[in-house]
């Protein structure tokens, strides 16, 4: 299979699969004339990079998980600490865009919007505020 032909199996981009490719998420063969010879494991291994990626999953727990994924002989409790990991690091952000939205409300309250150039917002990210 060509990039092309993995791109539409797997749903990623060439340039992903590339990208992929040099940081040694997967190793697809070359053919003799130099070209790119994906396999049907490439294109499984891409989609499940993409399902892992768009659950949030760094680039390094998605090579731990390939790397799980493709040991029989895995333990599933190592496969449930990093997703428990990652669950910890979702609440973390979601406890700081929480923080953020409460003080930009905060902000966005103590403005007049009006036509005078005070402004609690630009004073505020100034630290004037």
């Amino acid at each position: 299979m060509n990039v092309g032909d993995v791109a539409r199996r797997s749903g990623l981009p060439p340039k992903t699969i590339r990208y992929y490719e040099d940081i040694g998420l997967i190793a697809p063969a070359r053919a003799g004339n130099g070209y790119r010879a994906y396999s049907q494991e490439d294109a499984h291994r891409l989609a499940f990079l993409k399902r892992a990626r768009s659950l949030g999953f760094s680039i390094e727990e998605c090579r731990q998980l390939l790397a799980l994924y493709a040991d029989k002989g895995r333990a599933s409790q190592d496969v449930r600490r990093i997703a428990v990991a990652h669950v910890g690091a979702i609440e973390q952000k979601i406890r700081e865009l929480q923080s953020m939205r409460a003080t930009l409300q905060r902000l966005i309250e103590a403005c007049h919007g009006d036509e005078r150039p005070d402004c609690p917002i630009l004073d505020d990210m100034a630290g004037q505020g």
